[in-house]
């Protein structure tokens, strides 16, 4: 009884969205509302505070989130797991991952630019993990589109009915506020030190006075018309077809600013489902049946998505982020480990909040612990009582951009290995070995970003300046069989020691296939 109260308190969600969007800004702002925080840091440009979210140096140097952190708050006796996740699309590997471990997501728009790039593929993550949505339209305070014109956007291009719970009521230097739909309340926007707004007011008649006068006649009308619209043609909200993902709610306001905040994030307890039943592969080499394993079930089951090092200078140590699927983690508890077959005992679990980190003695689904990684736990793998248990599919992009290692010293000492080792177990590079046998590590990544990220934490991390000897390959495809190309192109070993092949353009590639008979190519690793 205990462990299903506990399962029903939390909601684990991570917020999707195109760069620039205002994610880190209302990723704040919800810890600002929840009491975990006094103080948020405001993004602007290049001169900003560190905010808590973003606690790697790069991220708060540049105003940008490239790795994954993890925040628990309470909030009116409710667990939110704010999972953060980088919002540029060279990391968009991290964020997959990351939508891994999460029961719903929040879908982030810029009011002013609609529908998104990243957002579309972040959104298609969603769909096929089955992740419930939550749309916020944010920077209503500045210059925006036509909330019909967004809402008809969302439909068309995402395929999912945009259902609004409040409206906006205008934009920019006109914005008055918002309407909420369900509660007839109006919450009214001021421009004022610190923009802090008035308590809402209950409105339950729109056509009042008291509305007209608080928003102005040519807004007030505008409104009715809207309003009037929606009644008529957007259904009425069904909480069933949301979790069913054929809808989603919309709420607007503006996080930099903090309004409209505190009203999403009561939704959003409201709304987003607790922990949720998790699909796993059961039985040895990844050959099993797909299971789905209940939240409520006794057996303790979790799985890494997500290795860190050196979130804290003072550990200098590595954390996996595991995610609990079921049954109840206790401080101290002996663990299966299916990838080794190992036994290992799991003294050290903590909350994390950024870069801190509290000792915890119990967690229950749903909820992310920080387990210190003694080398042993990789991204993607599971922790059970004793079953074997693996994750249907992890994901694995394929690098784009190549480039020989070097240290600039010349001398491949214990911390350049160690750096590179490290950084491959997080996934922020993958390491490809020449099959002569050559000691220098080939580096693969999907964006440039990555790369500089890479060499930024070899050198503040690690104390390792390197060179990068950059090499022309563009495609990287593993190659299924036994057949090898016919071609000159050169072919490498992963990280499991597969062949991949390593191509210059797609032409090459439709060239080497057109000569190599029965060769089989992939642009995903096999058996993931």
């Amino acid at each position: 009884m205990h462990q299903n109260t506990e399962i029903s308190r939390r909601r684990t969600v991570a917020i999707i969205s195109h760069p620039d969007a205002g994610k880190t800004t209302l990723t704040e702002k919800l810890l600002l509302y929840s009491g975990a925080i006094h103080q948020a840091g405001a993004v602007t440009g290049g001169k900003h505070a560190a905010t808590t979210s973003d606690w790697m140096g790069i991220e708060q140097q540049r105003g940008i989130s490239v790795s994954s952190s993890a925040m628990r708050v309470s909030y009116n006796n409710t667990l939110l797991n704010i999972l953060d996740t980088p919002g540029h699309q060279d990391f968009s590997e991290d964020t997959f991952r990351t939508l891994m471990a999460v029961d719903s997501a929040i879908m982030l728009l810029d009011a002013g630019r609609g529908v998104q790039e990243q957002t579309i593929k972040l959104f298609k993550v969603c769909r096929d993990r089955g992740i419930p949505i939550i749309t916020f339209m944010n920077k209503m305070d500045r210059p925006s589109r036509s909330p019909l014109e967004l809402l008809d956007e969302v439909e068309k291009v995402l395929g999912i009915t945009a259902i609004p719970i409040t409206w906006p009521i205008g934009d920019g230097l006109d914005f008055r506020g918002i309407y909420d739909r369900e509660q007839h309340k109006f919450h009214e926007f001021e421009r004022t030190v610190g923009n802090r707004y008035k308590a809402p007011a209950t409105i339950s008649d729109t056509r009042s006075e008291e509305l007209r006068e608080a928003i102005g006649s040519s807004s007030h009308n505008q409104l009715l018309e809207d309003l009037e619209f929606v009644e008529h043609v957007i259904p009425t909200f069904n909480r069933d077809e949301y979790l069913a993902e054929q809808c989603t709610p919309v709420f607007w306001g503006s996080a930099i600013t903090n309004f409209g905040v505190e009203h999403f994030l009561q939704h959003i307890l409201t709304l987003a489902p607790s922990p949720q039943a998790f699909s796993m592969l059961k039985g040895a080499n990844r050959n099993g049946n797909v299971v789905e394993l209940d939240a409520a079930g006794d057996e303790f089951v979790g799985f890494v998505y997500k290795v860190q090092a050196n979130m804290n200078k003072a550990h200098r140590d590595r954390i996996s982020f595991v995610r609990i699927v079921s049954g109840k983690f206790e401080r101290g508890m002996s663990a299966f480990h299916p990838r080794t077959g190992k036994e290992v005992k799991l003294n050290y679990p903590f909350e994390i909040f950024g870069r801190e980190r509290t000792i915890i003695d119990e967690a229950f689904p749903g909820d992310v612990i920080g387990l210190t990684n003694p080398g042993l736990f990789r991204v993607g793998d599971t922790i059970t009582e004793g079953s074997m248990l693996d994750i249907k599919s992890f994901p694995r992009f394929a690098p784009e951009i190549f480039a020989k290692v070097l240290p600039a010293t010349g001398s491949f000492s214990k911390s350049f290995r160690k750096g590179v080792e490290q950084l491959r177990e997080e996934g922020v590079i993958q390491i490809f070995s020449e099959i002569s046998g050559s000691p220098i590590p080939l580096v693969g990544v999907v964006g440039e970003l990555q790369l500089e990220l890479f060499a930024w934490r070899m050198e503040n991390e690690y104390d390792e300046r390197i060179k990068l000897d950059r090499l022309p390959f563009t495609r990287t495809r593993w190659i299924i069989g036994d057949t090898k190309p016919k071609t000159s192109v050169p072919v490498v070993l992963d990280e499991q020691q597969r062949p991949v092949a390593l191509f210059k353009s797609d032409w090459e590639i439709d060239y080497t296939i057109e000569r190599s008979e029965n060769l089989i190519l992939s642009d995903t690793p096999p058996n993931i």
